[in-house]
């Protein structure tokens, strides 16, 4: 679970500013050294989005352009937030703060709360279920189970939309969501619920990022300071951002543009939480002179993979779709992905286990596998069938590595050794630092060979057995290091929440599986009823669980397996059918064929021109647009050479040119040179010939896209290069300039 562009595990911290830009592509570059002004940066999965952000924040420090405490960067989860910091320390931009929109929200409010509002601060509950539960006691309303949950969902979309009590019925309707329960009933336990918290002195997390809006919106002193201390602003994931977090944004930035936002429309999946990727998609309508930039040189994925990501989102409709990325994927070609079906779950199960058996037998790291469903009740099936297999696993969402108790324990006895190893006999006979930390671990249950099965010890074992391995690579890195640099190191870490890699397949939820990556995946489950998920009803549901898909498919690095059952259980009726997304992809099956490349879905820079220079406040196009690298179509490299740019693929890739249509071109083009007493290449040149004999065009539109035709040409011999390569004879006769 690594990022998109691999460096390694303990880099050398850049030397200088420019050292900070090496490696980065063109795109990536233009991202880091664009400091001033607005920035929207449109990155496909596995363009490497947090490698060109975390490096624009360091160049600008390390320029002396940017201070490190005047920037705030935000994004959504604690995981992300903590890579990021760790990259910046990598890259030597230490004081950066990069924390979530709650984070740094809960800061501010507990720093200004004395002075804006005055009292001790009310104290902020980790769970909101058990005050929901109590609310529906007082409402004398029964709720379930799953319909607490549910009900608790509907109070958190209310809050962050920005909804209150009052209003809840008409906006669910409005936004057209399947409520748990009749509208009315849930704005009379939203209504008890903010009671309870007031009686009781709590807030929510949702509280914080509104008390922070309310102090800033009323107390123009705080907002001034606030501003005082911020001069640049980083979003990250800005497809996820719900409109009480764009407001904070606004508060936050005042009349100023030093913002810089990173998202992708097609990995909004987050809709039922209140998130829109309408801010990202008007960015440029808000912000007129702001400086577009789109990567979509895919690091991560083989073409392979990335070929079946660019045709679920070719089927896609709505608004996020006709802004949707064309990858380029930057790798060798691999192995095509596998479709599977199985006669029942426990069989598709078993079959996922298997292969992952013979996987880790052949060398594939456990940790470089998951296994990724679409909710996570799937999860049972595929933890027995993979005990049953002997293949150790790790829940994803299950609590943070540094968290763990073993490795809070582990981490204590590391720190007493380093203090008082002198004194140790177990340190006795330990040469070098990975020695130490084996000696010292061993003696909280780590050993050298894994225990059998799984389970809890398993678990344990994985954990202490990551330090083991993190000792060894930073032991690598780094000459000499002792066992309290060491110490220093896993407290740097765990402040940042930067965890070791755990020996393990990961099973996960599609959700939960957004931002991470591994070498082979297994997309399981992917049937009608269950991707769509049966509740998908309408046409903005149903492509948001396109794009769910799609963000599970570019988890994949180098295998992807998809499968399906037919039935539920063993012996149970066979009516279940792979999903309506893969058809037309899937071997046998045919769909909808794709609309072609998306509007600006090629890679490159757009730049726009602030509106005090148009006069007006919205620029009706974008200026000084770079063209995007030409890339071969068979490889994906970049094309440097004029002949291989009109081919569009390298001289030494493999043709598919039909022979036959190239050599009736060839008689057809010495027959317009004889008649116009030109060279032959004044009609077309070999290449372009040898293009248009690889490529078949059907019609105008695909012969004017080959490099070397051009308008006149196309008016001049379109008919008759069309007919051509349809097979009809040329009858017309072309009239000279």
């Amino acid at each position: 679970m690594t990022a998109a562009t691999h460096s390694p595990l303990f880099p050398q911290i850049p030397d200088s500013a420019d050292a900070v830009l090496e490696g980065l592509d063109p795109e990536q570059r233009e991202v880091a050294t664009a400091l001033h002004g607005p920035v929207c940066v449109l990155a496909g999965a596995g363009t490497g989005k947090t490698r060109a952000i975390t490096h624009r924040i360091a160049y600008g420090v390390r320029a002396g352009i940017l201070q490190p405490s005047s920037v705030l960067a935000v994004t959504f989860t604690n995981r992300a937030a903590g890579e990021m910091r760790g990259r910046l320390r990598q890259l030597g931009a230490v004081g950066v703060q990069a924390r979530t929109f709650h984070s740094a929200a809960l800061r501010q409010l507990q720093y200004f709360w004395p002075k804006a509002i005055g009292g001790p601060m009310p104290r902020l509950v980790d769970r909101k279920v058990q005050l929901v539960a109590d609310a529906a006691a007082a409402c004398r309303i029964r709720l379930d189970r799953g319909e607490l949950r549910d009900v608790t969902t509907e109070i958190e979309w209310s809050k962050v939309t920005q909804t209150v009590p009052a209003d809840y019925a008409p906006a669910a309707a409005k936004a057209g969501r399947e409520t748990p329960r009749d509208p009315a009933e849930i704005a009379q336990l939203y209504a008890a619920y903010e009671d309870l918290k007031r009686e009781r002195g709590v807030i929510d997390f949702e509280d914080v990022l509104l008390l922070t809006v309310a102090v800033l919106q009323d107390r123009h002193d705080v907002a001034e300071q606030v501003r005082a201390q911020y001069q640049h602003f980083v979003v990250d994931e800005y497809q996820d951002v719900s409109p009480l977090q764009q407001r904070l944004l606004e508060l936050w930035l005042g009349d100023r543009e030093n913002l810089c936002v990173v998202g992708d429309a097609s990995q909004t999946i987050y809709s039922f939480t209140g998130a829109t990727p309408d801010h990202l998609l008007d960015f440029r309508t808000r912000h007129p002179g702001a400086t577009v930039v789109k990567l979509v040189r895919d690091y991560r994925s083989t073409p392979q993979v990335v070929h079946l990501a660019n045709g679920l989102l070719a089927q896609a409709r709505g608004r996020a779709a006709d802004h949707r990325l064309e990858l380029v994927s930057q790798r060798a070609p691999g192995a095509e992905p596998v479709f599977t079906e199985y006669s029942d779950e426990p069989a598709e199960a078993e079959g996922a286990a298997h292969r992952i058996r013979e996987l880790i037998d052949s060398g594939v790291p456990a940790s470089e596998i998951a296994v990724l469903f679409r909710t996570n009740s799937q999860s049972e099936t595929y933890e027995q069938a993979l005990a049953d297999a002997g293949v150790p696993y790790q829940l994803r969402g299950a609590e943070r590595f540094f968290d763990r108790p073993e490795v809070r324990k582990a981490i204590a006895a590391l720190r007493a050794a380093a203090r008082f190893g002198g004194n140790d006999r177990l340190l006795d006979d330990a040469v070098d630092l990975p020695s130490q930390v084996r000696a010292v671990l061993s003696g909280e249950g780590w050993t050298s060979e894994p225990p059998a099965g799984s389970g809890a010890v398993r678990e344990r074992w994985e954990s202490l057995a990551a330090l083991v391995n993190l000792a060894q690579d930073f032991a690598a890195a780094r000459a000499g290091a002792a066992l309290p640099d060491l110490v220093v190191e896993l407290d740097e870490r765990a402040g940042a929440q930067h965890a070791p890699t755990v020996q393990g397949v990961t099973l996960a939820s599609l959700h939960s599986a957004k931002g991470l990556e591994w070498d082979v995946v297994f997309l399981v489950g992917v049937a009608e009823g269950m991707m769509p998920i049966t509740y998908a009803k309408t046409d903005e549901q149903i492509e948001e669980e396109r794009r769910l898909l799609y963000v599970g498919v570019t988890r994949a690095r180098e295998r992807l397996h998809l499968s399906w059952a037919l039935s539920r259980s063993p012996g149970g009726r066979p009516n279940r059918r792979p999903s309506r997304f893969l058809d037309g992809l899937r071997p046998g099956s045919t769909g909808t064929s794709g609309r072609g490349a998306a509007a600006g879905g090629t890679g490159g820079v757009e730049r726009g021109v602030p509106a005090s220079r148009t006069g007006s406040a919205a620029v009706a196009g974008p200026r000084n647009r770079r063209r995007s690298p030409a890339r071969c179509r068979v490889c994906g490299r970049t094309l440097t050479d004029a002949g291989d740019m009109k081919l569009m693929r390298c001289e030494d890739c493999p043709s598919d040119m039909d022979e036959g249509l190239y050599e009736r071109l060839r008689e057809w083009r010495a027959e317009q040179a004889r008649r116009s007493g030109q060279p032959a290449f004044c009609v077309f040149t070999d290449k372009t010939l040898m293009a248009i004999a690889e490529s078949a065009p059907e019609d105008d539109h695909e012969l004017a896209r080959i490099p070397g035709v051009g308008m006149r040409k196309l008016g001049r011999y379109g008919a008759d290069v069309l007919a051509i390569c349809a097979g009809r004879e040329v009858t017309g006769e072309q009239d000279p300039d």
